[in-house]
């Protein structure tokens, strides 16, 4: 299997001394003119791994922010088809991966095989399906795969050893570990048992691991050293922006 762009980035940000950064916006957010502008902030500003959040009508890993965030989006109309058609028109400008992040119905309404075949049309690297499990993802992964798109595992708290092993194996592009068990948002500090099983994480996969649902403040990245490669923020770039702030000014504080 050749190596994910995904990957790639997280380690040249890593091997120079970085953790590094997958800032999470959702597609039409703030508004589906704005949204195009701040997706390339984001990689102008350095973000290895772009993730855009595919917005659906019942996000029950979302946490507040992300959500409303998301409900906007689609009260502006955005689809699948908004996303892929203004990726593929922009083709070639980032330099950052970019990732798709979402559920299953949208994929499955849109076709699974007509989804991975824009999704390579449009330079998307790779997907992160927050209600499939491993057991339930060989068709999609084996369909995705063959246009170039790594489906993302991921694992958290509750991942035991052998879960750990079957997405381990199966896993492309990096691991996302999940902070928490519940939803997204910010927290002040990761509890221990966090730390104890990135360690864990860290041991099974020979990809990157991914640390999200959490991350706010640019001193959490102190904590991660050794343990995870790159940080995922979402809530906190979206209330950024509903303060009044911009992906640009955001990502001065993380570099």
């Amino acid at each position: 299997m050749m190596t994910s762009i995904l990957t790639k980035r997280i380690r040249e940000a890593n091997e120079q001394g970085r953790t590094a950064l997958i800032p999470f916006l959702p597609a039409g957010f703030p508004d589906l003119d704005r949204f195009w502008t701040e997706l390339e902030a984001l990689d102008n500003a350095g973000a290895s791994v772009i993730e855009i959040g595919m917005p659906f009508s019942d996000p029950v890993a979302d946490g507040p922010a992300v959500e409303a965030a998301s409900l906007h989006s689609l009260e502006l109309g955005v689809n699948l088809d908004y996303i892929l058609d203004g990726l593929i028109e922009r083709k070639g400008r980032f330099n950052a991966g970019l990732l798709l992040m979402g559920y299953l119905n949208p994929v499955l309404q849109y076709g699974p095989k007509r989804f991975a075949k824009r999704c390579e049309q449009a330079g998307v690297s790779g997907l992160i399906i927050a209600d499939m499990p491993a057991d339930e993802s060989t068709e999609l992964r084996e369909t995705l795969d063959a246009h170039g798109v790594s489906l993302i595992p991921l694992v958290g708290l509750n991942t035991g050893p052998e879960r750990m092993k079957l997405y381990a194996e199966c896993g492309n592009g990096f691991c996302y570990f999940v902070s928490v068990l519940g939803t997204t948002g910010q927290r002040d500090e990761l509890p221990a048992e966090v730390l104890q099983k990135l360690q864990e994480a860290k041991a099974a996969f020979d990809i990157p691991i991914a640390l999200g649902f959490g991350i706010h403040k640019p001193e959490q990245l102190e904590e991660l050293q050794g343990l995870a490669d790159a940080a995922v923020f979402g809530s906190a770039l979206i209330n950024h922006i509903n303060e009044g702030g911009t992906c640009t000014s955001f990502m001065e504080r993380w570099k």
